[in-house]
């Protein structure tokens, strides 16, 4: 291993360099992941705000499903780490990890096509336009063909990253968006001398990319001298039982704190259908731009798992507090800048997706400034839960900062959206203060439980 991972820094200063050549590659990795599903919203948005609006909803639903079992898998890259912490059999050790997590991406991608198929029941039962609902069921009925491949490319970025090679997660990522891009400039407008699909054809490009990642991932790794050398697909079938008990124990929580973070956020898209489709569009909009912003966040909490994974392997207390604190410092003061930039200057960030002058984007764009507003103020709090939960699970505690997620989301967050934006006049606005105050509450608790891990017996006697 390199030596990077394999041990302790000498310094705080060492803590940091470890972390940002880590950190980065994952960075940009998720920067270029977000870019994948940029380039839908491109493409769909010319399409008008009613294919807009029902891509909106079925995104919603199917990345909030890919994003809750990419966590499930996710518990891996922290077994892993302190696998590595230990260095103890840690090539045995680290494939009996990779072989479970490849079960458990192929068995969560079918539970997640099966919810993809009653995509239009769901739409309908929350209230949305029949409409609207009919064309998101259409197009999650092909969507639902990337869970497998994406849940699994997941699993493979962290084991990459885990064993010292996160800039192959970038190199894939960024072959991913032209993939993306073409297909879609092909399907959708019917180019190449292929017919234009619309919607479909953003679905299908969709799919195409999405085996596309994951077949680069097996050649990436079959290559590769370093990765090949714990030959990761060595006798697949074999059950591992305990490993895949502890994946589960350590992954759920993950799982479930990412449903009730990732559900707050895909249930204001639900309560912006409900209160008007330019509401939504704008909001479809801002909520790309701030999910842009989170991407770095949330890199540098991958990062600090597996730094603060490695220091719990290798059960040293002054390198896990080095990596966890320096991991969420780094996280606050970037989100500190995008804050300035979304108040600053909104109409300025928006041209990333839409052109905020044309007449017709004109009320999508009001809405979408004043929920900007609101997102520069909770951008410091969405980076430290972040890293904070990064942090945590780097220990391997992940239950109760699941239970943290799911109050502060669901009760003072979603509970003040529902009040404000379909009861009180401020309407989209209103369902974005919840959103804000949801962060709020989830960061203070997160950032207790750190700082109290050595009371709380979280860290090494």
């Amino acid at each position: 291993m390199p030596a990077v991972l394999a041990h302790a820094p000498a310094s705080w200063r060492d803590e940091l360099r470890a972390t940002l050549r880590l950190a980065l590659p994952l960075v940009g990795t998720n920067l270029l992941q977000m870019a994948i599903y940029a380039v839908d919203v491109i493409f769909i948005a010319r399409l008008g705000p009613e294919p807009l609006a029902a891509s909106s909803l079925s995104v919603s639903l199917s990345g909030l499903l890919m994003w809750a079992m990419s966590g499930l898998v996710g518990a891996a890259s922290a077994i892993m780490a302190a696998e590595l912490g230990r260095h103890r059999h840690a090539v045995r050790e680290v494939r009996r990890t990779f072989r479970m997590g490849v079960w458990l991406s192929v068995l969560s991608g079918l539970v997640g096509m099966g919810v993809c198929m009653t995509g239009e029941t769901i739409m309908l039962a929350t209230g949305q336009n029949p409409r609207v609902a009919a064309m998101a069921g259409d197009f999650l009925l092909v969507l639902m063909w990337t869970m497998i491949p994406l849940v699994l490319s997941s699993h493979l970025r962290n084991t990459v990253s885990a064993l010292g090679r996160p800039a192959v997660s970038t190199a894939i990522a960024g072959f991913a968006v032209a993939v993306n891009a073409l297909g879609n400039y092909a399907l959708v407008f019917g180019n190449f001398g292929l017919p234009a699909l619309g919607l479909q054809g953003s679905a299908i490009a969709s799919v195409i990319t999405s085996f596309a990642m994951l077949g680069a991932y097996v050649i990436v790794i079959q290559s590769n001298r370093r990765l090949r050398r714990f030959a990761l697909w060595g006798r697949w079938w074999r059950t591992e039982t305990q490993r895949l008990r502890q994946m589960l124990r350590i992954g759920l929580p993950i799982a479930g704190t990412i449903l009730a973070e990732a559900g707050l956020f895909s249930g204001a898209a639900f309560l912006m259908g409900r209160i008007g489709e330019a509401e939504l569009a704008g909001h479809t909009i801002a909520l790309q731009l701030a999910a842009l912003a989170f991407q770095v966040p949330f890199g540098i909490a991958q990062a600090t798992t597996i730094r603060v994974g490695m220091a719990y392997g290798a059960g040293d207390r002054l390198w896990i507090t080095r990596a966890g604190n320096i991991g969420i410092v780094l996280g606050i003061g970037f989100m500190a800048f995008t804050a300035v930039l979304m108040w600053g200057f909104p109409r300025t960030v928006l041209r990333l997706y839409v052109d905020p002058a044309a007449p017709e984007n004109a009320l999508m764009v009001g809405f979408a400034v004043q929920y900007l507003v609101v997102a520069a103020a909770f951008q410091l709090f969405d980076g430290a839960q972040a890293v904070a939960a990064g942090a945590l699970r780097g220990l391997q505690d992940t239950r109760i900062p699941m239970m943290i997620a799911i109050f502060s989301y669901w009760v003072p967050g979603f509970g003040l959206a529902v009040w404000l934006g379909l009861y009180t006049p401020l309407r989209g606005t209103g369902v974005w203060i919840g959103l804000a105050v949801g962060l709020v509450f989830a960061a203070a608790l997160l950032l207790w439980r750190w700082l109290w891990r050595g009371r709380l017996r979280l860290i090494p006697a």
